[in-house]
């Protein structure tokens, strides 16, 4: 009773912090290589659009790790997917910095977007560790393939929220290898068809609102 209680206690704190608060990050804005160039209104537009998608998908990764912690059967995974939340919170704060910067605002469906991504969290958590990994290990493959896309389709001037990109796609290939090293297990091809028309959606909406 006292773990159910302080699993709904952590995903209630999680929810709040990621929609409503200003996140901190841990590690430094990655620095760009060359300093940014002046963009057209259209640029940033286009910069911002593609930094909100981004920080939509931040938003989902802190659903979907909070959700999985919260019916991890090992302590110890566990233990793994709240860390892995907590270096996402990095990702969350840098993008929500560069939108700022860029002028652009958040989705307004991010409560949405949270609540659908929790949902997930706890279907694929439910269906055994293994899986659970297995998710995290496809979602993570399929968010840097995602962001090695956006990097063909920045403005070129742009160099301060490619930076950021570059750094995420980084770390998200470090946590799809933790993942599989840690015991994931392959989805099946049906599934992660399934995943990338899910996140097809959920981009080209956030891309807009």
């Amino acid at each position: 009773m006292t773990f159910m209680i302080d699993s709904v206690l952590t995903a209630a704190d999680s929810a709040l912090r990621t929609l409503f608060a200003r996140p901190h990050a841990t590690r430094a804005l990655p620095a760009p290589a060359r300093a940014s160039g002046e963009l057209t209104d259209a640029e940033r537009r286009e910069a911002g659009a593609l930094m909100r998608v981004n920080h939509v998908g931040e938003v989902c990764a802190q659903a979907l790790y909070t959700a999985q912690a919260a019916v991890a059967r090992d302590p110890a995974l566990r233990a793994h997917f709240i860390e892995a939340a907590h270096e996402e919170t990095d990702h969350l704060a840098w993008t929500r910095q560069r939108l700022d910067e860029l002028g652009a605002r958040p989705s307004v469906l991010n409560p949405l977007w949270y609540a659908g991504a929790f949902g997930l969290g706890l279907v694929a958590g439910r269906l055994g560790d293994p899986l659970s990994l297995g998710f995290v290990a496809e979602t993570e493959r399929q968010v840097e393939a995602h962001l090695d896309s956006h990097l063909g389709r920045l403005p070129a001037g742009d160099s301060a929220s490619r930076a950021v990109v570059e750094q995420m796609k980084v770390d998200e290939a470090r946590h799809a290898s933790q993942a599989v090293d840690a015991g994931a297990a392959e989805l099946p091809a049906p599934a992660k068809a399934l995943m990338r028309v899910a996140s097809r959606v959920m981009t080209t909406l956030a891309h807009r609102i």
